[in-house]
């Protein structure tokens, strides 16, 4: 038996919902972010669960608690698994940072690795932190299956390090809807993507919503 990640990001929360720059914020959840925590439960309730790892933002703590109720394990909250913090863009719109912070705008979408958002954090930076939590997991539990609830970029981030992609590339390869998850499975060949973003366990209703 080898060692699964499920990198699970939050549901959908207001922000995602109208495509604004969320990090640092704590919004909670929609209610069809709450009924996506749900749906997950439902769903994925019945693996053996190892550990629950789990951001500790208002927005990732009400995605996990349906899981952890059904199964009975706690949370283990790390800070390595927040969002990226977008500084001065929290809570502005695309087309609202472009015309503010335009030059700053453009270095973040021709390089995010070692660009960041104004006064926020680049993906190397996330990566220093986030990565250890992986290494964590990976020290910790040999076999089982952990889950990992945490933000967008943070899960992006993770995978394109994982998978030995340009950490300046993790907008332009990988994506992660609201409540998307994704399996990583590590053997003696290294970590291998099983399953990305998907959202198949959801009713059409929420899996069709927009701006998640």
């Amino acid at each position: 038996m080898s060692l699964k990640i499920y990198l699970l990001r939050h549901g959908e929360t207001g922000h995602s919902q109208r495509g604004a720059y969320c990090g640092a914020m704590d919004p909670e959840l929609t209610p069809e972010g709450l009924l996506m925590a749900q749906a997950f439960a439902t769903a994925y309730q019945a693996i053996p669960w190892t550990a629950i790892y789990v951001s500790p933002m208002k927005r990732t703590l009400a995605t996990a608690q349906p899981l952890c109720n059904a199964v009975g394990l706690p949370m283990q909250l790390r800070d390595g698994l927040r969002e990226i913090g977008y500084g001065a863009w929290e809570g502005r719109e695309q087309a609202d940072v472009k015309q503010r912070y335009e030059q700053d705008y453009i270095r973040w979408l021709t390089e995010p690795a070692w660009n960041p958002p104004t006064d926020g954090e680049t993906a190397v930076q996330v990566a220093n932190r986030a990565l250890p939590i992986i290494t964590e997991i990976e020290s910790g539990y040999q076999t089982g299956n952990v889950l990992v609830v945490s933000h967008k970029a943070t899960i992006r981030i993770i995978l394109c390090s994982l998978m030995g992609i340009d950490l300046g590339r993790y907008r332009d390869r990988i994506d992660a809807p609201a409540a998307s998850l994704s399996i990583v499975k590590f053997d003696i060949h290294g970590p291998m993507l099983e399953i990305l973003g998907d959202r198949n366990y959801m009713p059409a209703n929420l899996r069709n919503r927009e701006g998640t």
